[in-house]
């Protein structure tokens, strides 16, 4: 099993894509959507729903992946359910970079203090990260040094921050998902 989180977009057509092309490593994708507006009810609701997908699977070795604020909520709410992720440019900051763009994005900063310290440290090695050279949104170069230590990166010469297209990265994400 393959979960998926959109970015802020929630209606971009290039979520449909993915879900699509995520179906050549496993036929069973569950697509689920959150408000991207309201962190904390978003992290309560993201946690329930995958907590019950995680449960009710029969998959030894399921997965949440995610693109830019999808990203950023694929690392924690996987690693809160124990699971691995694959994250597409993460919006590793968005309560700097939503201002504007969502109601509470202060909400961000609380979530981050109420997390297990270290995290990332205790995630090692249970992320996949993919970064495009051509991000037109976020700095790639700030995202490598931030995981870098932590997470194996994969730099995509061609996408940008959105990645319409992921195909060309399926056989090491279902490499990721099998080991």
């Amino acid at each position: 099993m393959i979960i998926y989180l959109h970015g802020f977009d929630s209606t971009s057509p290039g979520n449909h894509e993915k879900v699509l092309q995520l179906q050549f490593i496993d036929s069973d994708v569950r697509f689920v959507n959150y408000s991207t507006q309201h962190p904390k009810h978003d992290m309560q609701h993201l946690l329930k729903e995958v907590s019950k997908l995680v449960e009710e699977s029969k998959d030894d070795a399921p997965l949440i992946c995610g693109v830019g604020l999808g990203g950023y909520w694929s690392e924690r709410i996987g690693y809160l359910c124990n699971i691995k992720q694959v994250i597409f440019n993460p919006n590793l900051s968005p309560e700097d970079n939503m201002q504007g763009r969502i109601d509470r994005p202060e909400e961000y900063t609380d979530i981050a203090t109420k997390c297990i310290s270290e995290f990332r440290s205790k995630n090692k090695d249970n992320c996949l990260v993919i970064l495009s050279k051509t991000d037109d949104i976020r700095d790639s170069n700030l995202t490598n040094e931030a995981l870098s230590p932590y997470y194996t990166i994969v730099w995509d010469e061609k996408e940008g921050h959105k990645f319409k297209k992921i195909s060309q990265h399926l056989q090491q994400i279902k490499n990721f998902k099998a080991k």
